[in-house]
């Protein structure tokens, strides 16, 4: 018994191994062509589909079998294998917590090289709109990670998904259009838009559909929602001429693309995903007062892209390093050379500590998966990082004269880009073979002599070459540089005259690092993440200390803003209203400030308006921090404020009819009622919730906000009475949208009722 126990555990534990460690694979996508079919009728939920995949196999040996992996969802009704049909079985695949649905295909052959053509026909359930996969009347969306098509190699291979060239037609109701990556073109019959687009980069195939006014600059489109304003415009032609720069930069390091197409598409949900030079951006941004450090990030990232796993194919172990952090790395040189190396050193720190949460927990680069729930953090954060460091040792110019010379060939994979470099073999293999082990220490200045010398400790397995900063009592800075042998001590020294009362080592920040906070003597940030070491006094409410922390960081780091705002609302705190002011408004003028950032500034303006009761002034503050939607935390803040500054109703006799409709559906019993209020494949478990449970249900309207022609937020004053439960109150903030001449409920954005 125990033997065949041994037995079951080894074949299980191959399987695994088999399954996402595999470095090699059998089959690979030379081209999608898939035709989807969208309903006209909102409650089908059903996505129509047939998608031919054009494969090769590319290992060494005749192929006799083939796996495909699609969403459990899928209804697969036919497979042809080579024009002819083909009997085919289904199982399931384990992924983490969820599944993928297993079509196994046995009898299709294909010799070492060799091509074959498979063509399914399915049809793909959707129950719940989410992020990933949407079915709506007003806007429908599939993104690859909703499984939506049928392709052999895992999302979850750490060697690599199926990244190919595509074409993709799909077939919307007239009231929507498509959009994807690549060429298209409209083709308009009764009750139907077919759209057609051709991506002849590699990609994963991915729609979105929705109505949009469309805004040109300089040669690229961006989407906006219909009814967009005149500062809406301002942020995409912002967006556009963004996009254009990164691409120009990015040219300039690896050559032209002839076939990118960029393109910047305004959606309510899936925003940060690219795909060909597409790129989908949250809504929000655009009514934002500037641009936002994550979304410049999103857009540059997203271009360089285009090259890096776009014209050039990245797959094979650790092809993350490559697609993930090769694209940051540059991605961020880009935002350096546009907006200085003050901004580009915050986003750097940002990267530095996401990587230093999961440094502890986390699996050499060459292995981690996108089924490591750290893997995006990693590949980018400390894949960025690695790149960073090769390029300050070879210097810029030969660094990338060794990329291009290994982009050429239009694949690329990270044993091939190892082998380029191998003057640092031996840091290589440490940086992508092994899990961080570094740490850099250095001690108190000690006097000897003329000399003012500190101890140094490297902790990791490979020599660090450190860049050392003291800083003189008169304020002088000292630089000197030193290599610190792995595992072992060193000692850097400095002649001057003036007392050195701090020391930092590895200023720049280059190496990876398991902790942060010891690289500097003597110690006054006692976390790696400098963030954490100022908000952790604030959300205790002690604001003297998170005022004192904060100006540590921003001594060091004055543009880092999500430190100053907390700085700012300390000092307001403590009824230091004309210094909160100063920093509240020193934010809105960074450069690149984030969403988050920007949404309590105006807050806190609003804050500091209403302590001079200047109601109507914190009013307008209050808004631009809901238009920003940025953080929980601060929207509520702002509706509380809005309330408080006595803000005046902006009315609506639809949306007034509509709520006293709802409410009478709440509380009737009928489930059919309510749901017929309700965008189909939306929060269903919110309106699962009321059906048969509420005694009683009175809304209150408090604002109306138009995002567009078609969209409405609306915050209200809920006052309900549950099943088994005391009767509660509280600010409620819906989204509707329009449906032809009907408003329907399409989103719960806030639901504090207690």
């Amino acid at each position: 018994m125990k033997k065949l126990l041994s037995v079951i555990i080894f074949t299980f534990i191959l399987f695994t191994f088999s399954a996402f460690a595999q470095s090699s694979k059998i089959w690979e996508v030379q081209k999608y062509d898939i035709t989807v079919t969208l309903p006209t009728v909102e409650t089908d939920r059903f996505l129509n589909a047939n998608a031919v995949l054009n494969l090769r196999n590319v290992s060494a040996s005749a192929a006799s079998n083939l796996t495909l992996r699609i969403s459990p969802s899928a209804e697969v009704s036919s497979v042809k294998a080579n024009g002819a049909a083909i009997d085919f079985s289904k199982g399931q695949e384990k992924i983490g917590s969820g599944s993928l649905q297993r079509i196994i295909l046995r009898g299709v052959s294909a010799p070492p090289n060799g091509n074959l053509a498979i063509e399914v026909t399915y049809k793909l359930k959707v129950d719940e709109n989410t992020g990933l996969g949407a079915l709506s009347p007003v806007s429908s969306q599939f993104l690859p990670l909703s499984f939506w098509y049928p392709t052999p190699n895992s999302w979850f291979f750490t060697r690599g998904a199926d990244f190919a060239p595509f074409s993709l037609t799909v077939n919307t109701p007239n009231t929507q259009s498509a959009v994807s990556a690549g060429s298209d073109g409209d083709i308009f019959s009764s009750g139907r838009t077919t759209t057609r687009y051709n991506q002849k980069l590699n990609g994963q195939p991915f729609f979105v559909t929705g109505n949009w006014d469309p805004v040109n600059t300089g040669g690229i489109p961006v989407l906006l929602p219909k009814g967009a304003g005149a500062e809406e415009q301002k942020r995409a032609n912002e967006l556009a001429s963004l996009a254009s720069e990164a691409k120009a930069f990015t040219a300039n390091l690896l050559g032209n693309i002839s076939d990118l197409q960029l393109q910047i598409v305004a959606v309510r949900r899936g925003a940060g995903f690219s795909s060909g030079g597409t790129i989908l951006i949250d809504e929000n941004v655009f009514r934002r007062q500037k641009i936002d450090s994550p979304t410049a990030m999103t857009v540059s990232e997203a271009v360089v892209k285009a090259w890096i796993g776009g014209t050039v194919k990245v797959d094979g172990d650790g092809n993350g390093v490559i697609r993930e952090g090769l694209a940051r790395f540059i991605a961020t040189q880009f935002l350096e050379s546009k907006f200085g190396k003050e901004i580009a050193d915050v986003e750097r720190l940002r990267q530095r500590t996401a990587y230093a949460a999961v440094v502890k927990r986390d699996a050499p680069l060459n292995t981690v998966s996108p089924l490591d729930d750290y893997y995006y953090t990693t590949s980018a954060n400390k894949g960025a990082m690695i790149w960073r460091l090769l390029s300050k040792k070879l210097g810029q110019e030969e660094f990338f004269k060794i990329i291009n010379a290994n982009l050429k060939e239009g694949a690329v994979d990270l044993a091939k880009l190892r082998g380029a470099f191998s003057s640092q073999k031996t840091f290589l293999d440490y940086a992508f073979d092994q899990i961080t082990d570094m740490d850099l220490l250095i001690g108190l200045p000690q006097v000897v002599g003329g000399d003012t010398k500190m101890a140094l400790r490297n902790s990791g397995s490979v020599d660090a070459e450190v860049d050392i900063i003291a800083t003189t009592d008169k304020g002088e800075k000292l630089r000197a540089s030193t290599t610190v042998a792995a595992k072992g001590f060193g000692e850097v020294s400095f002649k001057t005259a003036n007392k050195i009362v701090r020391v930092e080592v590895d200023s720049d920040k280059l190496f990876p690092q398991i902790d942060y906070s010891n690289d500097v003597k003597p110690v006054e940030i006692d976390e790696s993440d400098l963030l954490l070491f100022t908000k952790k006094p604030f959300d205790k409410q002690e604001f003297a200390v998170a005022e004192r922390n904060a100006r540590l960081v921003l001594r060091d780091n004055p543009r880092f803003d999500d430190v100053r705002i907390l700085l700012a609302r300390a000092l307001l705190a403590q009824n230091k209203t004309a210094d909160a002011e100063r920093e509240f408004r020193a934010v809105l003028d960074e450069k690149l400030p984030t969403g988050r950032s920007l949404a309590w500034a105006n807050v806190g303006l609003g804050e500091v308006a209403l302590k001079s009761n200047q109601n109507a002034q914190a009013i307008q503050f209050y808004n631009e921090a809901i238009k920003a939607d940025a953080e929980y935390g601060a929207t509520l803040a702002a509706r509380q404020g809005k309330t408080k500054a006595n803000a005046p109703l902006n009315n609506d006799e639809g949306i007034k009819a509509f709520f006293a409709q709802f409410d009478k559906a709440a509380i009737s019993g009928r489930k059919a009622d309510l749901d017929a209020m309700i965008l189909a494949g939306e929060i269903p478990r919110f309106s699962g919730g009321i059906s048969g449970q509420a005694q009683t249900w009175t809304t209150r309207i408090n604002q109306i906000e138009k995002t567009g022609a078609t969209q409405a937020v609306v915050e209200t004053n809920l006052s309900i009475k549950m099943l088994t439960k005391d009767p509660e109150s509280g600010t409620a903030v819906y989204r509707l949208t329009l449906v032809g001449n009907n408003w329907k409920l399409s989103g719960v954005d806030m639901f504090e009722v207690r």
